[in-house]
């Protein structure tokens, strides 16, 4: 049998040829003990049931439907049944993934999945126009446009939400601690994926902040390159915060580079041939200094098995939330040149044996995502001096309101500020773990 290969996780895909797909081999491989126990009568019968119902909705459904499209409506009832990652790819809905895979494409910037039969978002991508409108990992899409997404697939809310670049299209949104929906205008954009990249973190001169945004083709060898301009680092913060996953060869690649032995990740379904165990390599392993590793509720598939394996072989210290949970393997099997099936075919199992799908990634150190609370009241000051000093203080703001817009332009966007950092509670417990494990290490 010609082995399925394959290129994705939950987000990313893999083509296969029709002949795959059709193969002898692989149909014999679907007769079970199971399926042996099945008489070809009761086959027989289920099938002449099936002809039954497509000739009686042709004749006396109220409208002409040709029973091509019937077929096809089954084809679609019958994936969008299984679990809510399959379904069926006419010719449109085909074409939009090939271009989705390409790396650039036009839309919001967000991955959504289902999430107790509700639309969820799992992350907006970086930079993209979901995520300067604000929008957050957790959000429910309640309507598109004036379309309501109650029992509508995945499918059918991508191919809204996308469109020509700069066409606006309205969601309205559900988020915790809102008291009601709210609307978001956004105007859609060319989609480019700009997935890895490092910055300085201030006074932190031997800390690399390593930011991995989703898994395209380039994430290992990009963060090769990244990790070889720093010789001298002491320790990594690898942040993994709202990416949606991606290409499960290169969340392997990523993992290899920091795990020195053991199995990264492992796959099952029910054809024992396709399992298969993917095994870290001494030789690929670049750096072996002390990490923490950034997950939220926006990290999903790709992001989690990264997460999960360096977890699982004591190699990182995981902080944040709860990630969002979507360990399964979908493939696409060309129907023929224009159609196709997206199908799960398994799942993800990390180095432990657990599985990712709907349980997620804990992490070890649990911190909410906002600001970390400071004292600011850590001096005195005697009462006659107190008019002298505010005086002053307010000669200070305007100094510094001109200064701000004279050196706007002067921000240096690969440098994360010491302000910056108290913005950002999850980033600051991550940055005063790995100083400890540096000093624990030395």
């Amino acid at each position: 049998m010609t082995k399925i290969k394959y290129i994705a996780t939950g987000l990313a895909v893999a083509l296969f040829s029709a002949t795959t797909l059709f193969s002898p081999n692989l149909n014999a491989k679907q007769h079970t003990k199971k399926d042996k126990s099945i008489s070809e009568e009761s086959r027989l019968e289920a099938l002449a049931k099936f002809t039954k119902v497509l000739g009686t909705v042709q004749k006396y459904y109220v409208d002409d439907v040709e029973f091509n499209e019937i077929i096809n409506k089954s084809i679609d009832g019958l994936l969008e049944n299984l679990d809510a990652h399959s379904g069926f790819l006419n010719k449109k809905k085909f074409d939009d993934m090939k271009v989705q895979t390409n790396g650039e494409f036009g839309g919001l910037g967000i991955t959504i999945g289902l999430r107790d039969g509700a639309l969820t978002i799992i992350a907006p991508i970086e930079g993209t126009p979901a995520d300067k409108a604000g929008l957050k990992a957790k959000d429910i899409i309640l309507r598109i446009g004036e379309k309501s997404t109650l029992n509508m697939t995945i499918d059918e809310a991508v191919s809204l939400m996308r469109g020509k670049p700069k066409t606006d299209v309205t969601i309205t949104i559900v988020r915790k601690g809102e008291s009601k929906p709210f609307d978001v205008k956004i105007t859609r954009d060319i989609i480019k994926l700009d997935s890895v990249y490092t910055k300085k973190i201030e006074k932190e001169d031997d800390i690399i902040y390593l930011r991995v945004t989703s898994f395209d083709r380039h994430v290992s060898e990009e963060t090769k390159k990244a990790l070889k301009k720093y010789p001298k680092a002491k320790g990594l913060i690898l942040d993994l915060r709202n990416n949606p996953g991606g290409l499960l060869s290169q969340a392997v690649g990523l993992s290899d580079l920091f795990i020195n032995e053991g199995i990264i990740v492992s796959q099952k379904g029910r054809i024992k041939e396709e399992n298969r165990e993917y095994k870290a390599n001494k030789q690929n392993t670049i750096f072996n200094k002390p990490m923490v590793v950034l997950i939220n509720s926006g990290s999903a598939s790709a992001s989690e098995i990264v997460a999960g394996a360096l977890q699982d072989s004591k190699r990182a210290i995981i902080v944040g939330e709860k990630s969002f949970g979507k360990g399964s393997v979908q493939v696409i099997l060309p129907v023929n040149k224009d159609e196709a099936l997206r199908l799960t075919i398994a799942r993800y199992y990390l180095p432990s044996g657990r599985t990712i799908q709907a349980v997620g990634i804990k992490p070890d150190v649990l911190v909410y995502a906002g600001e970390v609370e400071v004292d600011d009241n850590d001096f005195s000051i005697k009462e006659n001096d107190l008019k002298k000093h505010l005086t002053t203080e307010l000669e200070k703001i305007k100094k510094d309101n001109k200064q701000t817009k004279e050196k706007k332009k002067e921000i240096n966007k690969d440098l994360i500020e010491t302000k910056m950092i108290y913005k950002d509670a999850q980033l600051k417990s991550a940055i005063d773990i790995l100083k400890t494990l540096i000093i624990m290490k030395k």
